[in-house]
C-alpha cells in the first residue's frame, strides 16, 4: 500500500490538498538562495548540493533544537539509552504522513539514516554518523540504534540539519521531489529560477500560515539585498552589517540581530607549501586582529573565536584569548625558514557578502608581519566547485553544528569536507575519546583538548562567530528570532 501511494504525483496531490484547504493558509513568502552548487543543486539533504532553504521546510528530523537550543521532540517523541549508551531507542510519532500520502514509520527512519553511510553516495554527513553500526526496527514506530562506542550525546548529533526523514526507497528521486513530512510540499523545483512550495494542510503540527513559499536563485550577495529592497523577496538572512543603516528606521522592514554559531573564515591547505608547515599557519593566524575584524566587518555584532568552529553557546566550547601577536608571528616565520615573510593569494567572492571585506582587512593586518597577501576575486557561481578546497588559500563559511559534528566534519583525517586537509592523530584520538566518555567533565575535557590542537596547528583561521543580521519585510509575521534551522516555519504568515 505504501509504494502504491508513492506513485501519486506530488504536484497533483499538493494541488488537491491546497484546494481542499484553501482557507487554511494564505499569502506567498518569497526568499532567495545563492545557487552555491550550480547544476549540482538538489533537494537531497545529505548531499553536498542540498538546497537547505527548501529542505528545512519540506523534511523533518527525528529531533531538533528548541528555541532555547535544547534537544527536543520532532518526529521522535521520546528516547532512551542502555547503561553504557551504546544503544539508543527512539519512539516515533504516530499518524504522520509523507507528502505522497504514505505513512511515516520505523522503516523510513532506518532507510533515511543508514543511507547517509552509503559509500556510493559519499555524503558529507557520513562522518558524523560513523558511530552507528545498525538500526533495528523494533516495531512500526520504534527503532533501536546500535553504536560502535558509548555516545552520551547521540541525540544531539541527530539535530544535524541534514538528517531528514524521507520515504523508504526514495533515494533515487528525492533530489528532485524533496518529499518529506514537513509543512510545505515541493510543487516545482527550479534551482536557477524559482522553486515553488505549497502548504501541507495535513502537517502534523498544524496547517501552515502561508499558502506558498517561493525560493529564488540569486547568486550575488548585493543582488539579494537589492531584491529585498525592491520587494522581490521578503527575507534576507545574510545582509552585511555595513548595510544595516539602509533598513534601520524604515517602516517597510523589520531588523533583528540573531547570535549564532555560524562562522566565516580563511582556509590554508595544510598539504600545500608554505602552509604545510604548522609554524607558518600559526604565524598567519597570530597576525590577525580578530576584534578589528569584528568591528570593521560585522559592526561589532559577532563573538571572537580563536580558530574553533564550536559555537559560543555550546557546552564544549573552549574559551580562549587570542590577541594579535605580530612579534611572535615574525618569529615563527623565521623559524620556518621565511625570515623575509611569505607571499599568498586569498581567493574571495561575493558568494558571501563579507568575504571581500574580510580579505581587504586581512591584507592590511598580515602586512605587519611581513606577509604579503593579494586578494583575488573569483566567480561566485562556481566558487564551491572550482575555488573552495582547490586553491591554497580561500574563504569559507559554515553553519552551526554541535561540537562533535563540527570537529569531525571539518578536521577529522577521514572527513570528506576536511577543507584544510588537516591530519593529526592526536586530534582524531581526542574526538574518539570524547564520544566514548560517559563522564561529562572528562568528555568536555577531550573536546576542549581537540580545540587546543586546532589553535596550535589548524589551517583554518576562524576570526568570529557571526550574529546574523536578519531583515524581513514588515509584512512577515511570527518569524522566530533564532538560527534558521530552529525556525518553526509553519507558524510564519504574511499580510
Amino acid at each position: 500500500m505504501k509504494n502504491t501511494f508513492r506513485l501519486i504525483s506530488v504536484s497533483l496531490l499538493s494541488i488537491l490538498l491546497s484546494f481542499s484547504f484553501a482557507n487554511a493558509s494564505s499569502g506567498t513568502f518569497k526568499i532567495s538562495h545563492d545557487l552555491g552548487f550550480g547544476k549540482d543543486t538538489n533537494l537531497d539533504a545529505i548531499t553536498k548540493g542540498r538546497l537547505f532553504q527548501v529542505v528545512i521546510m519540506t523534511q523533518n528530523r527525528l529531533v531538533r533544537k528548541d528555541l532555547k537550543g535544547k534537544v527536543s521532540e520532532e518526529l521522535a517523541t521520546k528516547w532512551s539509552a542502555n547503561a553504557d549508551a551504546t544503544e539508543w531507542t527512539f519512539n516515533l510519532r504516530k499518524g504522520v504522513k509523507f507528502h505522497d500520502g504514505s505513512d511515516f514509520d520505523a522503516e523510513d527512519v532506518k532507510y533515511s539514516l543508514m543511507r547517509v553511510k552509503d559509500p556510493d553516495i559519499g555524503s558529507p554527513a557520513k562522518k558524523s554518523m560513523s558511530s552507528v553500526t545498525d538500526i533495528e526496527v523494533v516495531d512500526s514506530h520504534t527503532v533501536k540504534m546500535k553504536l560502535n562506542t558509548s555516545f552520551a550525546d547521540f541525540p544531539l548529533l541527530l539535530t544535524d540539519y541534514r538528517l531528514r526523514m524521507i520515504p523508504s526507497g526514495s533515494g533515487d528521486t528525492i533530489g528532485k521531489t524533496g518529499i518529506g513530512t514537513g509543512p510545505f510540499i515541493v510543487d516545482k523545483f527550479d534551482a536557477e529560477g524559482t522553486t515553488i512550495l505549497k502548504a501541507n494542510p495535513n502537517y502534523w503540527e498544524g496547517a501552515p500560515g502561508l499558502a506558498e513559499v517561493h525560493v529564488i536563485g540569486i547568486p550575488d550577495g548585493e543582488a539579494r539585498v537589492q531584491a529585498l529592497l525592491t520587494g522581490q523577496i521578503h527575507m534576507n538572512r545574510y545582509v552585511p552589517f555595513s548595510q544595516k543603516k539602509i533598513f534601520d528606521g524604515n517602516s517597510k522592514f523589520d531588523v533583528s540581530v540573531v547570535p549564532t554559531g555560524n562562522w566565516r573564515g580563511m582556509v590554508m591547505r595544510t598539504d600545500t607549501a608554505p602552509f604545510d608547515n604548522p609554524k607558518v599557519r600559526k604565524a598567519v593566524r597570530l597576525a590577525v586582529d580578530r576584534q578589528e575584524l569584528v568591528d570593521l566587518v560585522m559592526g561589532g555584532a559577532a563573538t571572537v573565536a580563536c580558530d574553533t568552529p564550536v559555537a559560543p553557546s555550546d557546552q564544549y566550547r573552549l574559551k580562549m584569548k587570542c590577541p594579535q601577536d605580530i612579534k611572535k608571528a615574525k618569529k615563527l616565520l623565521k623559524e620556518a625558514g621565511y625570515p623575509n615573510g611569505i607571499d599568498m593569494v586569498i581567493h574571495v567572492s561575493t558568494k558571501e557578502p563579507t568575504w571581500p571585506t574580510i580579505g581587504e582587512v586581512l591584507q592590511q593586518q598580515l602586512a605587519e608581519a611581513g606577509i604579503k597577501a593579494e586578494v583575488k576575486m573569483t566567480p561566485s557561481k562556481s566558487y564551491w566547485n572550482e575555488t573552495w578546497m582547490k586553491k591554497p588559500v580561500a574563504m569559507t563559511r559554515w553553519n552551526e553544528r554541535p561540537a562533535d559534528s563540527a570537529l569531525h566534519e571539518i578536521y577529522h583525517s577521514g572527513a570528506k569536507w576536511n577543507e584544510s586537509y588537516f591530519k593529526n592523530p592526536d586530534f582524531d584520538k581526542n574526538l574518539a575519546d570524547a564520544r566514548g566518555e560517559l563522564n561529562f567533565n572528562k568528555r568536555r575535557k577531550a573536546y576542549r583538548n581537540a580545540q587546543k590542537t586546532l589553535w596550535e596547528e589548524s589551517g583554518t583561521m576562524i576570526p568570529y562567530h557571526v550574529s546574523k543580521l536578519v531583515v524581513t519585510s514588515s509584512k512577515v509575521k511570527n518569524l522566530d528570532e533564532v538560527e534558521v534551522f530552529s525556525v518553526r516555519w509553519h507558524k510564519v504568515n504574511i499580510d
